[in-house]
């Protein structure tokens, strides 16, 4: 038995192919997938050598794949955004948001996953803009960022966002900052109800432009019966927006958020081994007090959970919206910092092109060290 840790990559090379023969085929964005994440930081990408001007020792450091469902390649690219988001940072309290949406949705999540992440995004956004901007709750135009994860803690499926939220915003004349309470953001059983409302209208949209989300045993033309029983459950299932208690300030929370920014389903450390074609890993069960439990799934079975979770090729799962919406975030930032009286003063024009010079000419292992305290050029020996 071998004592090095398990990684995806070795799972991938042992059971693709008992996975296809079980499955089908791989799809283009999942051969990818598989492709980038066995081969990365192997001789197959290529990659350095490095020779320690002091002992002479020469050290092979292979290319990573830099895909985003890789797990080893998501701390440099985590960090880098990061850097970004500092900049952006507003004074005031943060909230973190969940917008979770049953699963009874989930066969419609798998037959067409651009589609309703896409819907899932919108619906979340249009809730919280149009919730934010009634004079009865807070009566301002608030921006946010939305992360979409699709995964629980067993790699079953389980869509939902994670949204940030400065606690306040601007009023409709953009002359005023208004503050939310330092407690509370908005009611979430109000955001719940528009939320699914929004959702299940675009749904129903959809069904009747016969768009193919709907699996054959959903289908609204061919199953009319089905469809409608299962569209009264999902009016019925409770769909929970939950709030979590704001941050203890800005720079923390965004410690917290990046957490959550370049997840992917499943980390190298959760894995435990391989057991007659099993794999073990460990899972936290959020409805035992976060009691930390194992799990073991047949290994195709752990790989198609595993795929389920690959993206659509080009999908963005993190969005900006409302203030923070790209084309006018910076502007917007600006006026917010000047009506919460900390002007950030812009970069002299000297300056920003120093800095974006250095940023095209900086190399991976001075970016590593200088965002993560990491080294990768030290000598082993």
């Amino acid at each position: 038995m071998s004592f090095e840790p398990l990684e995806i990559a070795e799972i991938f090379r042992r059971y693709r192919g008992a996975y296809e023969q079980k499955m089908g085929r791989l799809s283009a964005a999942e051969q990818r997938v598989v492709h980038d994440v066995t081969t990365c930081r192997t001789a197959d990408l290529g990659g350095h050598l490095y020779v320690c001007d002091e002992c002479g020792v020469i050290t092979e450091r292979y290319n990573s794949c830099r895909n985003r469902h890789c797990p080893k390649c998501q701390k440099l690219e985590r960090e880098r955004w990061l850097e970004k988001r500092q900049q952006e940072l507003l004074p005031v309290p943060y909230f973190h948001l969940v917008f979770t949406v049953p699963h009874q949705l989930n066969p419609l999540f798998l037959t067409d996953p651009k589609t309703l992440y896409t819907l899932l995004f919108r619906s979340t956004a249009e809730t919280l803009l149009t919730i934010a901007a009634d004079p009865k709750h807070l009566g301002a135009k608030i921006g946010f960022l939305a992360i979409l994860h699709s995964w629980g803690q067993r790699l079953d499926l389980h869509p939902h966002l994670h949204v940030i939220v400065p606690g306040g915003g601007l009023s409709p004349d953009g002359q005023r900052w208004i503050a939310s309470r330092r407690d509370f953001f908005l009611p979430v059983k109000v955001l719940s109800r528009l939320f699914r409302g929004k959702f299940l209208d675009e749904v129903r949209k959809m069904a009747r432009q016969g768009q193919p989300i709907f699996p054959r045993r959903l289908d609204p033309k061919s199953q009319p019966s089905a469809y409608r029983c299962w569209l009264d459950e999902l009016y019925a299932a409770p769909w929970v927006v939950y709030s979590k208690p704001p941050f203890g300030g800005a720079e923390r929370g965004l410690q917290y958020l990046a957490r959550y920014t370049h997840r992917v389903a499943i980390s190298h450390d959760r894995l435990k081994r391989l057991d007659n074609d099993r794999v073990v890993f460990d899972w936290k069960d959020y409805r035992d007090d976060n009691k930390v439990k194992v799990m073991s799934l047949e290994a195709v079975e752990f790989l198609r959970r595993f795929l389920m979770h690959v993206l659509p090729s080009g999908f963005h799962r993190i969005r900006y919206y409302g203030l923070f919406a790209n084309r006018h975030r910076a502007a917007n930032l600006e006026r917010c910092r000047y009506l919460l009286g900390v002007p950030q003063e812009p970069l002299p024009e000297a300056d920003a092109a120093a800095n974006d010079e250095a940023s095209e000419t900086e190399g991976w292992e001075e970016r590593m060290l200088r965002l993560t305290g990491v080294d990768p050029t030290l000598c082993p020996a």
